[in-house]
């Protein structure tokens, strides 16, 4: 991914691979966008005042093929900025439990919002429901009004490090991640059960054949990223699996394939 910084001289440095990295593919910043999108149902929306001002709003939302479904009354003002001006941007954090808050996943999802008609508006009607089921009691009020967001451009930020940007297009066309909504068990078990495993995977795939300690930090459909500790410093590496997986019940074959991998390369 595209780094954002550069180094300001007195940040610690983090040691470079030694050997090559045999696969380090991982989700696009659009497949990363959606993801992060489907994890939760609440967002800030920035909207335009009638002056002009910028105006941010806690709000609530379901996805129509990606698209986040908003429904918002005019009674409220971000309801009456979007009657007269359409240009929105949509900032959404994933649900982590980090220390640092700075060290989570979020979007900006910018476009324009449309009212949607037709057979879109009851799929919307839907889509909405089906992401905040507490809409039933409300949504068929009259100053209640359903918005589609047409997202134009994205933002990632995967932490401190990780960012980059995509098209409104190459989000419309990415899924969501089958496995790193519910890989939190597997990643416990692969750090308490196969530490082994994992160090020969950082050393032998990984590119850090001086890693003392290795720890599984997160698991994709592409592969799993791992906290390297070498007598060099802290760094980070990626293992990419065989193939990539459709679904958490995948999860296990891969990476056992990945340990037998790393452990035939000895």
């Amino acid at each position: 991914m595209a780094l954002d910084h550069g180094n300001p001289g007195d940040a610690p440095s983090v040691p470079p691979p030694l050997s090559p990295v045999v696969d380090d593919r991982r989700p696009s910043a659009a497949e990363e966008a959606r993801t992060i999108a489907a994890s939760t149902n609440i967002a800030t929306l920035a909207s335009l005042t009638s002056d002009g001002d910028p105006w941010a709003s806690f709000v609530t939302y379901g996805l129509l093929d990606g698209a986040p479904v908003l429904c918002v009354s005019r009674m409220a003002e971000h309801g009456r900025n979007l009657d007269g001006d359409q240009r929105v941007s949509l900032s959404i954090v994933a649900p982590q439990s980090q220390t640092d808050p700075l060290a989570s996943g979020r979007i900006t999802l910018a476009g324009v919002v449309e009212r949607p008609e037709g057979d879109e508006l009851a799929a919307a009607r839907e889509a909405h429901l089906a992401g905040v089921p507490a809409a039933k009691y409300y949504l068929d009020y009259s100053d209640f009004t359903l918005w589609v967001l047409r997202v134009h451009r994205v933002r990632w930020v995967g932490g401190y490090g990780r960012m980059d940007s995509a098209a409104g297009q190459a989000y419309a066309a990415a899924a969501p991640d089958p496995v790193s909504p519910t890989a939190a068990y597997a990643i416990e078990h692969l750090n308490a059960d196969h530490a082994t495993s994992l160090a020969a995977m950082a050393r032998e795939l990984g590119g850090y054949p001086d890693a003392t300690s290795v720890e599984c930090t997160a698991a994709d459909r592409y592969g799993l990223d791992l906290k390297v500790l070498t007598p060099r410093g802290i760094a980070y590496t990626r293992v990419g699996y065989a193939t990539p997986v459709d679904s958490a019940a995948d999860l296990r074959a891969a990476t056992v394939e990945l340990a037998k991998r790393a452990a035939s390369s000895r």
